[in-house]
C-alpha cells in the first residue's frame, strides 16, 4: 500500500496473497468481502492529456466495496469504482465503473453478466478462512 490509514476494512473480510492497495485516496472494504490472490486496488490515477502527464499532474478517487462481495483473483479495480453488496467480480476482471448490488460481473471492461438474489438471512456463524485442521 501507499499510506495504509487510506483503507478502511471490514469485519470478516480476508485478502489472500498478494493484495496490491495503492491507497492515495481511500479504499472502503465491507464486510465479509473475499479477495482472491493479485487483487489490485488502484486508486491512483494520472491525466490521459499528455501535457498533463508531463507536467506532472497526478490525481485519485476513491473505491467502494459493499458487504458480502467475492472479488476473484488477479481483479483490477481503478479509482472512483463502488462494487454493490453481494456482487461477484470474475478473476481477472478489470472494473472500471460502478458495479450494482447482487450481481455477477467479469471481463475487461467489467461488465454484468447475471443478477443474484440477494441474501434472506444473516450469515451463519462465520468460519476463519485462514484454519484448517488437518487432525479431522
Amino acid at each position: 500500500c501507499d499510506y495504509g490509514y487510506n483503507i478502511y476494512w471490514g469485519e470478516n473480510s480476508f485478502a489472500n496473497f498478494n493484495l496490491i492497495a495503492l491507497d492515495t485516496c481511500p479504499i472502503y472494504v465491507g464486510n465479509y468481502v473475499l479477495l482472491g490472490p493479485d487483487v489490485k486496488l488502484y486508486t491512483a490515477a494520472h491525466p490521459t492529456d499528455p501535457q498533463g502527464r508531463l507536467d506532472g499532474v497526478e490525481y485519485g478517487k476513491p473505491i467502494r466495496i459493499g458487504n458480502n462481495v467475492w472479488i476473484g483473483g488477479g481483479a483490477i479495480i481503478v479509482g472512483g469504482a463502488t462494487i454493490g453488496d453481494n456482487s461477484v467480480i470474475g478473476a481477472g476482471s478489470v472494473v472500471v465503473k460502478d458495479i450494482p448490488a447482487n450481481v455477477v460481473a467479469v471481463g475487461n471492461p467489467c461488465k454484468v453478466i447475471k443478477h443474484l438474489k440477494e441474501p434472506t438471512r444473516a450469515p451463519n456463524q462465520f468460519q476463519q478462512l485462514t484454519m484448517f485442521n488437518l487432525q479431522k
